[in-house]
Parts: C-alpha cells; structure tokens; sequence
C-alpha cells in the first residue's frame, strides 16, 4: 500500500475497506519511504505509549514540503502546539495546560454545553428541518469554546472556518501549493487575533482559560507570547472541528442503524456508552503520527531510528483481533479502550470536554427532537481529509 491509498475518492467515502487491506498486510506496512503504517489494535496500542517514539515534526515538515518549509509561520506555529513536541518541553506545557483543563473544571462546562445546545434548538426547532452541520453540530462546540476563551460569539464562524482551514495541516498527504497557501492565510489569521488578544488579557486578566494560560506556572517557568499563541489555537482547532464533525459521525452512524438508535430513545442512561462505541465506530480522528527516536522491535519487525509511523486509529478500533463483530454498531458495547482520543503522553487533553459535549448534543437532541430524521444518508457528501473525518452538511427533518 502507499500512502495515496489514504487520500482518493473511495477512502473519504468509506475508509474502512481500505483499513482491512492495511491490517491484512500485516502489522507494520511500508507506505513511502522511511514511513510505516499500523492499523492492528495492539500495535497502535504499544507504539502510543512508547516513550521510543516521539515526535520530530519539522522534519517531516522538510521532507514533505522541502528545505525551506520550516521557515514558514504556519509550520513554525505548530511546532509550538504541545500536541506535536517532545519531553520535557511537552511536559512542562501539558502540565500547565492540565491545570486548566482539569476534571472539575471539564464538569462545570457541562451547563454550559446544554445552554448552549438549547438556544440553537431554538433557532431552528421549528422550521421542521435544517442542515445540522452548520446549524447545530459546528456552532455547538465552537459557541462553547467561545465562551471558555471569553471571545465574543458573533465572532464564531469566522474564527471557525479558519480553524477548519488550518487543521488540513494535519493530514498525512502533503498539502498542494494553493492549499498550502490558503491554510497559511487562515494561521496568519489566528494568530493575528489571538496574539491581540493575548495582550489585551494581560492588560485585563480575567477567569477565561487565555487569562489563566497567561498566569499559570510550574517551577516558576509559564509560557512565552508565541507558545501560548500556538497552543489556543490548538484548543481552538481541537476544541470545535474534532468534536463538530463526531457529532455528524455519531448521528449518521445511529441513524444508518436504526434499532439502536431506537434502543437509545427508550434508555438515554446509554448515551455515554453510546457515544463511545460511535467513537469507536466512525471517530473524527482518524490518525496519529509518530516517529521513531531509536530503533525499536515491535510485533516480529524493526522500526528503524528515524522512521515515520503513521498510526491508524480508524483501523485499530475495527480490529477484529480487539472486538467481536467490529463492524457493526453495538450501544451496549463493553470491550477495550477506544484509540479515538490517542494515548500515553499524548492522550487527548481535552477528551472529557469532548465528552460532555457528544453526550449533551444526543440528549438534547433525543429530547427535543424525537421524530428526527436524516435526509440522504446514502448519498452524503464526506470532507476530502485523511484525518479529521465528517460529513460537509447533514439535511434533517422532524
């Protein structure tokens, strides 16, 4: 297989056949030079918790995009974000980062979810029908991370689309030259706005998470200007495109499987465990990369010092050598830890708050809308990334 293999038509479709030839080839597959990939569970399991393999993103970036792509305030942006750097500079950024995002904190926003997905309801509830994606499912999380940075949420959907623009970034499949020059402009736009910001919060802290960012410190070191720049862009991109498009997953996929969903309706006391056996079955996030800091032996082959380890999360939480029937939707599902939201390390930061999110979206919607139903769901259209995966509109009506 080679990595383009991760990036036509058929794969944004469904990519799921394209994972079960990746498993059946074996438990690391060569996909370019100096790069690996893994679908198998166990495989995926023990390289994320590796401290072998780490991450060494400008070098990826200079083999992707060439000698002077490093250069570039994009990359240089995201070698700052904490999710792609290596201890110990890791460690002091997500300790910092922790103390903001901590349980009780996560709890508490719990309300605010629900405000928030009620008051959209409103907008729109009764219109009998509207396209979920962009009235529900994207401002859900966005209005929420909003409210957490304490920005103005008029300011939304503009910040949003940059966000969507930027995260393409992410993708394995090197970007072409206008879209490389299109998410450029839209991190240039971030970082314009939230560097602003940032001044204005420490000229007036207040108890928004930019503020506390500014103000927290371990040992007496906190963060630089541009550290924390990069990194509430991070909290901005991952705290509204990874979990609007796994509640277009989660709908779609209950609604393409309509007796558990109607299991759903009668007990809502499973919508957690629903919500993540979604995660497991269709998650937004679909790849973690790695690369190898020494030589390492994993399932009968050496990785190579040096190699890139493309981890693919899709296809782990469909290993048959994991779960019974992978296959297939399962509410009542009690098997493993979904790869969904990584682990070791670089376990999602934010997953509780992704949590919270996904269930209050299914409640709320469950309640307010029992007669709903999805309009085309064997023609929709799929956004063309190879990592974050979701549905471009999603027509509804009840």
């Amino acid at each position: 297989m080679k990595l383009t293999d991760f990036a036509t038509p058929t794969f944004f479709e469904n990519p799921y056949p394209t994972y079960q030839t990746l498993r059946a080839e074996g438990p690391l597959v060569q996909v370019a030079p100096h790069a690996l990939m893994s679908g198998h569970y166990d495989v995926v399991d023990a390289l994320l918790h590796d401290r072998r393999m780490g991450r060494s993103y400008m070098e990826g970036i200079r083999k992707l995009y060439g000698d002077e792509a490093p250069n570039m305030p994009l990359f240089q942006g995201f070698s700052r974000m904490f999710l792609l750097i290596n201890p110990p500079a890791h460690t002091l950024v997500r300790s910092l980062l922790m103390k903001v995002f901590n349980a009780r904190q996560m709890e508490g926003m719990r309300a605010v979810a629900q405000t928030t997905a009620h008051s959209l309801l409103d907008r729109f509830e009764a219109r009998g029908g509207a396209d979920l994606t962009a009235e529900f499912a994207f401002p859900l999380p966005v209005e929420i991370i909003c409210r957490m940075l304490d920005l103005p949420v008029e300011h939304a959907q503009q910040l949003g689309g940059a966000a969507s623009k930027i995260a393409k970034a992410l993708d394995p499949v090197p970007l072409g030259a206008d879209e490389l020059q299109i998410t450029s402009a839209a991190y240039d736009e971030l970082a314009q706005y939230f560097g602003g910001l940032i001044e204005e919060r420490r000229a007036q802290p207040g108890s928004d998470l930019i503020s506390m960012l500014i103000s927290v410190e371990e040992n007496g070191q906190t963060l630089s200007h541009d550290e924390i720049v990069s990194n509430v862009i991070l909290l901005f991109l991952a705290g509204h495109e990874t979990t609007s498009n796994m509640i277009g997953n989660m709908l779609v996929a209950l609604h393409r499987n309509p007796q558990q969903l109607e299991g759903l309706k009668r007990d809502h006391a499973q919508i957690p465990k629903a919500v993540l056996e979604c995660l497991r079955y269709d998650g937004s996030v679909q790849m973690a990369a790695r690369t190898a800091l020494e030589d390492i032996d994993v399932a009968g082959a050496r990785i190579a010092r040096g190699t890139l380890v493309f981890l693919s999360l899709g296809a782990a939480n469909r290993d048959p050598a994991k779960f019974v029937d992978p296959d297939r939707l399962d509410i009542t599902r009690n098997e493993g830890r979904v790869q969904t939201f990584g682990a070791g390390i670089h376990h999602c930061l934010g997953y509780r708050l992704a949590l919270i999110e996904l269930e209050t979206a299914l409640q709320v919607l469950l309640e307010r809308l029992p007669q709903l139903r999805l309009i085309g769901l064997d023609t929709l259209s799929w956004n063309q990334r190879g990592n974050l995966r979701g549905v471009d509109t999603l027509m509804a009506q009840w």
